[in-house]
């Protein structure tokens, strides 16, 4: 999910039935005298349905961006006070249109009380070990990016792009939620390691289990040594052996593990990590298998091992090396 992502598409009636009611429910939260009984009902309206949550939680995002824009554009002598705002009951009906107009929504209010955002990003081929007040620790893998939202209520962490581990101190009154794209994984005492890559969301658990859900309405719930496989029309579940599981997060200690993995996927995952780029020229270079434990910055290792195990031709060309025939 990245900030792009916030707009959310009404086309359908169901959506824009959402977005209304995270509208509504934002508004309540601003401009009631809200109290805990409230929050409850809040908080079973957000659980019912994956797609609540994501949609509250964009329209609250849209309304800080518009909040912040009004201000700005507005002589500080025209500024209203808070009791005017409160009083004046079309002012957020105003502000809703105006979402409406942009395409993000329904309409929405700014949800004040929202915990403090932390956003966490780490450059090519780094990582970064986040240690929460809670306990528990997520470790962000290489040129990736996490926010999270945590306070006595909830636990959230919004994982933009690339890829982290989570270590979860379990809490069942408050359970961690991590959104990626559409998708929205649960932890239930676990571990497990969650990778955006666009419209595709992999996720696998190491340690306990985790439920994931989709937009999509699509759902499972993951025990050790499950990955899952999840897009905007499927979720594909499947059972790895505890030590591919354990492969898949190598990365953890610098290094990368590969079991006859075609090249032109060992260049993929290499340059991740890297500036310079390992390049396969050709359809059948890119189809010889590697297997091995390289670091993350192994190009040199990598390219040695496709000269001698399968005579490849290695062109070193300054910010980026050549494989071919």
């Amino acid at each position: 999910m990245t900030d792009s992502g916030d707009n959310i598409s009404t086309g359908s009636s169901p959506a824009r039935a959402i977005a209304q009611i995270a509208a509504d429910w934002i508004q309540r939260r601003q401009f009631w005298d809200w109290n805990e009984k409230n929050q409850a009902e809040l908080n079973v309206w957000l659980n019912e349905n994956p797609l609540n949550l994501v949609t509250f939680l964009r329209l609250e995002a849209a309304w800080s961006r518009t909040e912040r824009l009004i201000a700005l554009n507005r002589p500080l002598s025209e500024a209203p006070g808070i009791n005017q705002v409160k009083r004046n009951n079309s002012f957020p009906v105003r502000a809703a249109a105006a979402l409406i107009v942009c395409g993000l929504g329904a309409g929405a209010l700014y949800y004040l009380q929202a915990p403090k955002q932390n956003v966490y990003v780490t450059p090519l081929g780094a990582h970064e070990t986040i240690s929460l007040a809670d306990g528990s620790q997520i470790e962000l893998n290489t040129d990736s990016a996490l926010r999270t939202r945590v306070d006595g209520n909830r636990r959230l962490a919004f994982l933009d792009r690339g890829e982290a581990f989570f270590k979860i101190k379990h809490d069942a009154a408050h359970p961690f939620v991590v959104i990626a794209g559409d998708h929205r994984v649960t932890d239930i005492g676990t571990k497990f390691m969650v990778r955006e890559q666009g419209a595709r969301v992999e996720v696998a658990v190491l340690e306990g289990s985790a439920r994931i859900e989709s937009s999509n309405a699509q759902s499972a719930t993951l025990k050790a040594g499950d990955v899952a496989i999840a897009s905007a029309r499927s979720l594909v579940v499947t059972k790895k052996p505890e030590q591919d599981i354990a492969n898949a997060v190598a990365w953890q200690r610098g290094m990368l593990v590969f079991s006859q993995t075609p090249l032109a996927n060992v260049a993929t995952e290499l340059n991740r990590y890297n500036t310079k780029k390992l390049v396969i020229a050709d359809v059948e270079a890119a189809k010889a298998k590697i297997g091995g434990t390289f670091p993350t910055s192994g190009i040199d290792e990598v390219t040695a091992a496709a000269r001698v195990l399968f005579g490849l031709h290695v062109e070193d060309r300054g910010d980026e090396v050549v494989i071919s025939r």
